[in-house]
């Protein structure tokens, strides 16, 4: 064998799992990633992302079919191609979901509980906060408090939702995920703190790890039902790579399609691209869960970002702000806080995500999401999503092409619980917006507008503008019952032998936030449960 486990993917997981196999130095680790390297500029500025937001360099550029739940609309889906993924072009949130999500992990798999994953998260942490029964401090991950330099309208959002009847959260990673208040975020010295530069790049130098970016891997070998490699391609070579141990680490898109390609999934759905079906298992794919998300969007009376972002001279001024102190608007995500609320006292838990934006981007930007030129008024947005929706959509070859795209069929609020408690929200997010403290700054709101209030009128408006907030999930999901699920609770896939996945696409179901969290954890984890199988 050329190595001991070759980790298809440089993300989240992948590069939490290359970092830790590695640690020893007793196995040789071979990552293998379809993109290129996080060497660019953009990518480390935190506010830049919006610059990565169309860029096929280090995007997946997924689109979904057309959905009728979205107006009939195609969504347009940002995934990571490049090392670290999407932690290298996500929006830095972080944020570990609620216990309760994690409780009912550990029922669909044992040894996915609160109690096992806790220990997990916070070994991996180094919160600036500091340790505490749910933080972690002294692990390779920093995470920033984010406290300082937040618009001062931060304040007054947090005041508004106090006054709608949401109080003040200082930790939405503690005791009580419940309330509004600033998000930590996965930025170290006002740059992007990707799971490439805490995990991979720091294990990088080590003599028995190899990352070999531009590889696309188009399916795995198998002698019988043994994975003993993978086929990849490579500046125009085809080529293999030899393994004891094959672990998929490419997310929830990326998985589920090359596992489809090597003959594991839906048998007809195969038969019909004429790949050789090796294990028939309908759920490769399947219980593709996502949040949606919409802004609202208001003028402001007051200065917000936009005035200081739009224009030359306030460009010239951050730029030297955060060249000199690596400080200002650029070292911020576009979510400075937020918050979680439930749409009915009588849920156990929250059921909706809130995001506090300093500033507007209703005008688009072609090729770009314009985080860098806002729009050209003080604007200012403040966003929700569903946390535990349940529509449920699907990932399918359309092509045995590993090179062309799947299909994804997303099935956004195909469910009318969903388009409840999504009007509920939104009814929510104007009480917080109606709030004296709030306000008392808002000349008008824009998006859906005024002219927009009857139950009909609510839904239309977030079927026409709502769309995935990109925590796609749950396709190759682990799980106890063999009918339902692709992994065992070790992350082995059914039916063959030395082959795991390790991303969010294992995930049994959807957790209560931002998944960059806990697809790190998953790494993390994994890496445990990896190693315990070869002692």
């Amino acid at each position: 064998m050329e190595a001991d486990y070759i980790i298809v993917g440089s993300g989240s997981a992948g590069s939490v799992l290359a970092n830790r196999l590695s640690q020893s130095g007793k196995h040789r680790v071979v990552v293998l990633e379809a993109g290129g390297t996080d060497a660019r500029f953009y990518v480390h500025l935190p506010l830049g992302y919006g610059k990565l937001f169309y860029d096929p360099r280090v995007n997946w550029l997924y689109r979904t079919e057309p959905d009728a739940g979205l107006a009939g609309s195609a969504d347009h889906w940002p995934r990571g191609k490049i090392l670290g993924g999407s932690s290298s072009i996500n929006a830095m949130v972080y944020i570990r979901g609620h216990r309760a999500d994690y409780d009912e992990w550990g029922q669909a798999a044992s040894g996915w509980g609160w109690d096992q994953v806790l220990p997990a998260f916070r070994a991996m942490e180094d919160n600036e906060a500091g340790a505490d029964d749910y933080r972690g401090k002294g692990g390779p991950l920093f995470i920033s408090e984010n406290r300082r330099g937040l618009h001062w309208l931060v304040e007054d959002y947090i005041a508004a939702a106090g006054e709608a009847g949401l109080p003040y959260t200082p930790d939405f990673n503690g005791k009580t995920q419940e309330g509004a208040g600033n998000y930590q975020m996965t930025i170290k010295g006002g740059r992007r703190n990707s799971a490439a530069r805490a995990f991979l790049r720091p294990a990088m130098g080590r003599k028995n790890l190899q990352v070999i970016t531009k590889a696309m891997v188009t399916r795995v070998l198998f002698e019988g039902t043994k994975a003993v490699g993978v086929e990849y391609q490579r500046g125009g070579q085809t080529l293999r790579l030899k393994a004891a141990e094959v672990i998929l680490a490419g997310g929830a898109i990326n998985s589920p399609q090359l596992l489809q390609l090597s003959g594991i999934g839906p048998g007809g759905v195969l038969q019909d691209m004429g790949v050789p079906v090796l294990v028939d298992n309908p759920n490769v794919g399947d219980h593709l869960n996502d949040h949606q998300g919409i802004n609202y969007t208001w003028r402001m009376k007051v200065a917000t970002y936009n005035g200081i972002l739009r224009p030359w001279w306030g460009k010239a001024w951050v730029a030297l702000h955060y060249a000199l102190l690596r400080g200002g608007p650029l070292a911020k995500s576009i979510n400075h806080a937020g918050g979680f609320f439930r749409t009915s006292p009588d849920l156990d838990r929250p059921n909706m995500q809130l995001y506090f934006q300093a500033f507007s981007t209703l005008l688009p930007k072609p090729g770009e999401r314009p985080l860098l030129t806002p729009d050209p008024f003080q604007g200012l947005s403040i966003g929700l999503s569903n946390c535990r929706p349940t529509s449920r959509g699907h990932i399918r070859l359309q092509s045995p092409d590993p090179l062309q795209h799947p299909k994804i069929v997303a099935n956004a609020f195909s469910t009318q619980h969903d388009v409840d408690e999504m009007l509920l929200a939104v009814k929510f997010l104007r009480k917080i917006a109606s709030q004296p403290s709030f306000s008392r700054w808002i000349e008008e709101e824009l998006r859906p507008g005024p002219q927009v209030h009857s139950d009909d009128d609510l839904i239309a408006d977030f079927r026409a503008r709502s769309g995935t907030v990109y925590h796609p999930s749950c396709t190759c999901r682990m799980g106890a019952d063999p009918a339902t699920s692709v992994l065992d609770a070790r992350l082995r896939v059914r039916g063959v032998q030395g082959l795991r996945v390790c991303d969010a696409s294992a995930f049994p179901n959807l957790i209560a936030g931002n998944t960059n969290a806990p697809s790190m954890m998953m790494g993390w984890r994994g890496a445990d449960l990896i190693l315990e199988d070869a002692r």
